[in-house]
């Protein structure tokens, strides 16, 4: 299955075995392929909780516990009324699953704006946070990247992409093992003075902090978007429309090439020749490169950690969503990050109370 994460070996509430909590709804291959992913993941001995139409999901073994949840949100055109007003939806319910406690973290298997409603009504947003974000590592050969915000916030602040990119140097940190993250801003040009006012002001806020020395990150300035595959940094920052763009173009280049090949080897009896002599590198490229492999993206910013992986996913992606969300469990992710803020001094701070203002007397 590619890399994978190793088998669970950490706790979750109460001192048990973490258990992840699945919205089986809004998968373009169906619930099924979703629970085969769970079943997948259950031979490495990780629990899950699947909400889902239970008379459809086949066969499982005892580590996955299903809830019969056959209404789905994952299409609505308005996600966020939907999860206000759906409370029997499978990705509110599977998000009310962790708010309680009954499982250590989400994996939507479709629809990002009703996992991050639903994420926000149930879960809430971890104190301090601006906004959450979706952080995605890409897999990119040699060198994974981690780029966020790649698509729950369209429009963003200064503040909120400071407390993104030690979001994502946390991320690279706890689940990738990257050190001391190498932090980018994407923007049109490497030069400080390059960009739009939001990357001005962010590469002002981040330089900022970055003369003080120390902390989680190291901010290496301006990156554009050939760097962004190239290894100039391990983690890229930016807002959620640029984010997602950027993601959608690199998949489809990937995808684009990796069909132009297959076409050149089968074109000819030369060409049939030499693919199979590349067929075993040809074969670990694509699987290096694969989408699935890093299991989706990171939710970031609420109490309990989320993952989102793509609804094109087939059983082996969900698999890695799954194995994903009970390491970033394991290795406290979400603890990871606000200590990162925290010793960064960007957490929002709560509004200062207006002191009481005596009347004059009569």
């Amino acid at each position: 299955m590619g890399a994978e994460c190793p088998p669970a070996s950490g706790r979750g509430a109460g001192g048990r075995a973490p258990v992840i909590a699945v919205d089986c709804n809004g998968a373009d291959l169906g619930p099924p392929e979703v629970a085969a992913g769970a079943a997948l993941a259950a031979q490495q001995g990780v629990r899950t909780l699947l909400f889902g139409p239970a008379d459809g999901l086949g066969d499982l073994p005892g580590a996955v516990e299903v809830e019969d949840s056959p209404v789905s949100i994952a299409k609505t055109a308005d996600p966020v009324k939907a999860a206000r007003t759906t409370p029997e939806a499978s990705i509110v319910r599977a998000a009310r699953a962790v708010a309680e406690g009954r499982a250590d973290a989400l994996v939507c298997a479709g629809g990002t704006g009703a996992a991050l409603a639903a994420g926000i009504f149930n879960i809430k947003r971890a104190p301090g946070i601006y906004r959450p974000a979706l952080a995605l590592p890409l897999p990119v050969p040699e060198h994974p990247v981690t780029l966020l915000d790649v698509g729950a916030n369209a429009e963003a602040r200064r503040e909120h992409l400071v407390q993104f990119a030690y979001m994502g140097a946390a991320l690279a940190t706890s689940v990738l093992g990257v050190p001391r993250p190498r932090v980018g801003l994407l923007s049109n040009g490497e030069e400080a003075g390059r960009g739009s006012t939001l990357v001005l002001d962010t590469h002002a806020a981040l330089a900022e902090r970055a003369l003080s020395g120390g902390g989680i990150l190291e901010f290496v300035g301006n990156v554009e978007g050939d760097d962004v595959v190239a290894g100039a940094a391990d983690v890229i920052v930016t807002d959620g429309f640029t984010g997602n763009v950027a993601l959608k173009l690199i998949e489809g280049v990937s995808q684009t090439i990796l069909a132009a090949i297959r076409s050149a080897a089968r074109s000819s009896l030369r060409g049939q020749a030499g693919g199979l002599l590349l067929r075993g590198a040809l074969g670990g490229f694509r699987e290096e490169i694969d989408p699935e492999t890093p299991g989706g993206a990171y939710l970031l910013g609420l109490r309990r950690l989320g993952v989102v992986p793509h609804g094109r996913f087939t059983r082996r992606g969900f698999a890695q969503a799954i194995l994903r969300a009970e390491r970033g469990v394991r290795e406290d992710l979400v603890g990871a990050t606000l200590r990162a803020l925290e010793q960064a001094d960007a957490l929002k701070r709560p509004p200062v109370s207006a002191k009481p203002v005596s009347l004059p007397g009569p």
